[in-house]
């Protein structure tokens, strides 16, 4: 049998341009006038989003995509899913094709939810009898009964999600693409959706391929996995291993400091770990304080966002969280934080850290995930001479151990 997917050196090629500073509108007019007169020009720059990616993905397969942020992840699916041409290379679909790449693609926010479901529907090529067929299923799955006859732009991303969710799952694709979706929804909607996609891969011979960067959902959902770093595949096997030859990759590093690739309109500039001397360190002990001090770029009007911090361990699992609201001028400013880790805090163990930047009401700015590995060592403490797993944080328990002297009978 042919595979589902058939991907043969897939390239995607990007032009950037080299000026990464946003320009007021007296300034993008200057320069306008400028470039007319003088030929001067900032020039641009190629840029691979995907390089060479070859893979055969077969039918009723589940493959977890994961990578870092600017991996070519999303890249890879808007190829598949013809929202874009690959540069060089080919990707061959056997099979009818959904895709959940953003929060109401396939939609139109005119019109309500009733008549975007039978829109969608069309689109994957479906008559309006087998629409019909599925149509209460539909409803009920998404939990959007209420606001059928509501116009989908009067609808929140999270609902607009659970709609297209089961849109998609319940048409019956052959081939199903999910691109990190799921995390606008709350948590009991995700694990309805899990078990969705669960259910139509292993019962109904689907085929799924779900990029996101929750690995223990790649672990729960998928059999097999590409590990994409730079546009191109560093690994592709079994889930275990790709998500393990991940973390590893991504916290073995000895980078003490974070300094970002990509220029956005807000977003983290640099992040560096440091120790209570102010010295760069990534290594600690259960008696130090653990500094992370942040620069923050903003170059929009915006004043208010959310700062949020969060530490992981090696198998992603999300130990601790914290986030500040920051205000600022409509100007444009870097804005420095330092946050303080206190000692005692974690167990011995390794960890790294995830840094966002989020807007009320519109989403994330900005999101880097593990990023500036530590570790925290046994050394000096009640731990040292224990060969163990000590779970994740270090808080003593209250003993109160009573000892009765008198002989037992």
């Amino acid at each position: 049998m042919k595979p589902a997917i058939e991907i043969k050196q897939l390239s995607k090629q990007y032009q950037i341009n080299k000026n990464d500073r946003y320009l007021s509108l007296r300034e993008n007019l200057s320069s306008g006038f400028k470039n007319l007169f003088f030929n001067k020009s900032g020039g641009t720059e190629n840029f691979w989003a995907l390089k060479d990616v070859s893979l055969k993905i077969q039918q009723g397969e589940r493959l977890g995509i994961i990578g870092r942020n600017g991996a070519g992840k999303s890249t890879l699916l808007k190829i598949l899913s013809r929202v874009t041409t690959p540069t060089q290379g080919e990707a061959v679909i056997r099979g009818r094709l959904a895709s959940l790449l953003e929060v109401g693609t396939g939609f139109h926010p005119e019109l309500t939810g009733k008549e975007n479901i039978y829109l969608n529907g069309a689109i994957l090529g479906l008559k309006k009898i087998e629409i019909d067929r599925q149509f209460d299923a539909i409803v009920d799955f998404s939990g959007v009964e209420k606001f059928l006859s509501t116009p989908l732009k009067n609808y929140s991303s999270g609902m607009q999600m659970r709609l297209a969710f089961a849109v998609a799952a319940h048409l019956e694709p052959e081939i199903l693409l999910i691109d990190e979706v799921l995390a606008v929804g709350d948590i009991e909607f995700q694990k309805k959706c899990i078990g969705k996609m669960e259910e139509v891969s292993r019962n109904y011979g689907r085929t799924i391929l779900f990029v996101s960067h929750n690995l223990q959902a790649i672990n729960n959902i998928c059999n097999y996995a590409v590990y994409l770093n730079g546009g191109k595949i560093i690994s592709y096997g079994s889930t275990d291993k790709v998500t393990s030859e991940y973390v590893r990759h991504n916290q073995s590093s000895d980078a003490k400091e974070y300094i970002s690739q990509q220029r956005r309109p807000v977003f983290i500039k640099h992040a560096v770990l440091k120790n209570s001397k102010g010295e760069p360190e990534n290594k600690f002990n259960m008696a130090n304080d653990i500094f992370v001090e942040t620069t923050l770029e903003k170059n929009t009007r915006d004043t208010n966002f959310i700062f949020r911090i969060a530490i992981h361990n090696t198998s992603d699992q999300r130990i601790v969280l914290d986030q500040q609201a920051i205000s600022c001028s409509e100007k444009p400013c870097n804005l420095k934080c330092t946050i303080k880790i206190p000692s005692s805090l974690l167990a011995p163990n390794d960890y790294s850290f995830i840094l966002a930047l989020i807007k009320p009401g519109i989403g994330i700015l900005d999101n880097q995930r593990n990023i500036l590995p530590f570790n925290i060592s046994k050394t000096n403490t009640r731990f040292e001479f224990i060969d163990y797993d000590y779970g994740c944080l270090n808080q003593p328990f209250s003993w109160d151990i009573q000892i009765n002297s008198d002989a037992i009978n």
